[in-house]
């Protein structure tokens, strides 16, 4: 059986960011549009990413998400998706928890 797949933002926050992207110039538009290519990847195939090795998870993400695996999708111009996926039975939910720039995700992941 095969299980649906799909794409969810980890809170109302994130995802009216994610919405106020397209409302913004041009570079917000860009990354908007972006998203949207990861999003439509990760509906395919919820592993299309890089799996991020648990020592290198910030443990923000811990404690504020429980999570028990982490992906990065990258993005054109060195722009980073960050999700977790969670699966039951029927369905599999790929969970978008914030995006950044080279220099953000550096600070994030502490490189």
């Amino acid at each position: 059986m095969n299980k649906d797949i799909f794409v969810a933002f980890i809170s109302e926050k994130v995802k009216s960011e994610f919405d106020g992207l397209d409302k913004g110039k041009f570079e917000d538009k860009q990354l908007y549009s972006h998203i949207n290519t990861a999003i439509d990847a990760l509906k395919k195939n919820p592993e299309c990413g890089t799996r991020i090795q648990k020592d290198l998870w910030p443990k923000e993400y811990v404690q504020k998400y429980a999570i028990t695996n982490l992906w990065k999708y990258d993005m054109p111009k060195a722009w980073r998706l960050i999700y977790t996926i969670e699966n039951d039975e029927v369905k599999i939910v790929n969970i978008i928890l914030e995006w950044f720039d080279h220099k953000g995700y550096e600070k994030r992941f502490k490189y």
